[in-house]
């Protein structure tokens, strides 16, 4: 009778076991980003998968970038939950004012150095704890050091198809059953391309959302063909938006600083501005007092709400245009005599034009549901309970904000 009491208590103790674990089960989810996305795109009526997503997911009014909105800071804002002036990447080009490095988004030996990327990516977290991870040309998964990258990971090749990072993410979920990633990012450059070169408004731009949005139908079809449709979540986002640009707004710097001797970094809608030591306050008093269209700021005035003060490599004094405004110096000038880029982002993140989209939907997620705006560096911590991992805790983000959307 005792031996029978004993097997009825441990078949309990097993039956609610598996009942947890059944609980903890992780589903796959997909993240993939659509470059410079911005938030109303989806309001022009070609998207339909995107409608479907808000129909039968949850979707947001738009997602915030960081400062500055631009694609290498804000997509590792959403990888590591941190503000650019914590995760180390806070402009496409900047100095190491110490050692006098030099961070470009267009040298790849400094793109991939891992020494100017802080924090932890989800990626990086979800391996320190057994998940698998994958990653089809997210910007900022390509260091060279093998444990802070992904599991799977392809090296970013302008040219590769859209299509065929699609049907990566679908072979991937068909690799023998422990070795598949239950997380995978992909990126999409389209929107973002165009809209530089022929603005946001453009016939250009409005192909490439309908091409983008085909995508999501094309990885739609290959879920359900593998079965995998009610075991994965997708998530759809943008780093940032666009706006509007034109030859007739523009601020030539070397004009400005006629007469000084200074070195810049970065353009357009930012500019760090190096002036000679003896000369930087007549430099900054030069800038301030010519402000038309810009903000000069010193750096330890720049506005809290920027989150962009509190890192060694953020210039002494910075250059902040208003929106569709774009700061050059003379050879910037010249190499556009030709072709103007009629778009560009990396505004105040509160104009909403540099917003962009949020869509989800899967087992993980409620149906049917519409929120506000939300905030990219929240994205981590929710990536993170949806794969059932410990997110890293110095981090900007927030799960309590955005955790809602969960069932």
């Amino acid at each position: 009778m005792k031996k029978l009491s004993k097997i009825k208590i441990l078949s309990l103790v097993l039956f609610l076991l598996s009942i947890q674990l059944i609980g903890q089960q992780r589903n796959y989810t997909i993240l993939i980003s659509f470059d410079a996305f911005r938030w109303d795109y989806p309001d022009r009526g070609l998207t339909p998968n995107l409608d479907f997503i808000k129909e039968n997911g949850v979707h947001a009014l738009s997602l915030q970038p960081c400062f500055p909105s631009k694609t290498f800071p804000n997509h590792y804002s959403i990888a590591t939950g941190m503000y650019p002036e914590n995760h180390g990447i806070i402009a496409n080009s900047f100095t190491n004012p110490f050692n006098n490095l030099k961070y470009s988004l267009y040298d790849s030996t400094a793109k991939d150095n891992a020494i100017w990327y802080k924090g932890e990516a989800i990626w990086e977290t979800a391996k320190r704890q057994g998940v698998i991870s994958a990653s089809y040309f997210w910007p900022g998964s390509e260091l060279n050091i093998n444990y802070r990258r992904p599991d799977y990971s392809k090296k970013f090749i302008y040219t590769t198809p859209y299509d065929d990072r699609i049907n990566g993410v679908l072979e991937w979920l068909q690799l023998p059953y422990d070795d598949r990633p239950n997380l995978i990012m992909v990126y999409f450059d389209a929107t973002d391309t165009s809209g530089h070169h022929y603005g946001p408004n453009s016939i250009e731009v409005n192909q490439s959302i309908a091409m983008q949005d085909s995508l999501i139908g094309k990885l739609f079809s290959g879920l359900k063909e593998l079965n995998l449709t009610d075991s994965t979540n997708v998530i759809m986002l943008s780093d940032h938006g666009m706006t509007e640009l034109s030859p007739d707004r523009v601020i030539n710097i070397d004009k400005l600083l006629a007469g000084f001797q200074f070195k810049s970094s970065d353009k357009g809608t930012m500019m760090f501005i190096y002036p000679d030591e003896a000369e930087k306050n007549i430099v900054y008093q030069r800038l301030k007092d010519s402000e038309i269209n810009y903000k000069t700021y010193w750096k330890k005035d720049l506005p809290d709400y920027l989150h962009y003060k509190d890192n060694p490599f953020v210039a002494d004094i910075v250059l902040i245009a208003e929106l569709g405004y774009s700061l050059f110096d003379g050879k910037d000038l010249e190499n556009y005599s030709k072709k103007f880029p009629l778009g560009n982002h990396g505004y105040d993140p509160s104009n909403i034009d540099m917003h962009g989209i949020f869509y989800a939907i899967g087992p993980d997620f409620k149906s049917g549901y519409t929120c506000g705006t939300l905030n990219n560096i929240d994205i981590y911590p929710l990536l993170a309970k949806i794969l059932r991992i410990f997110p890293n805790n110095n981090i900007d983000g927030k799960l309590e904000r955005i955790e809602f959307l969960l069932k």
